[in-house]
């Protein structure tokens, strides 16, 4: 059974940093890209990052390129998301999801993902 859980959310000051984590177990990740999705309230889930599994390829949303970072460990089958410089239009909650690579695939399709976390709440205060 595939399992994705994040942990890491909470509450932040504008200006602060947060690091979210997503533990992935249940299968091998190896032919997957992971992503970070955020959905805050009364809005649609939107891309935030995502990483290919074997490689450094990564991808960005352009709102948060130069402050967040998304990396993984393979070892411990987790990928982070480090936030900076955060804005209070950063609050949502944010969700890990898995999906096969495929060529032509794109990241921000939240449709060709097939595994999805439960979500963590990150509130940024003004």
């Amino acid at each position: 059974q595939v399992r994705l859980v994040e942990s890491g959310g909470g509450l932040v000051q504008a200006g602060g940093s947060l690091r979210l984590s997503c533990a992935a177990s249940g299968r091998s990740f190896s032919s997957y890209a992971m992503g970070w999705f955020r959905q805050a309230a009364g809005k649609e889930r939107e891309f935030v990052a995502s990483i290919f599994w074997n490689t450094d390829r990564t991808d960005y949303a352009d709102s948060v390129k130069g402050r967040f970072t998304i990396s993984r460990d393979t070892a411990k089958s987790t990928v982070y998301l480090q936030m900076n410089s955060l804005k209070p239009q950063d609050t949502a909650v944010y969700y890990c999801g898995a999906r096969i690579v495929v060529l032509g695939s794109r990241p921000q399709d939240a449709t060709r993902y097939a595994y999805w976390g439960q979500g963590t709440q990150v509130t940024v205060s003004s």
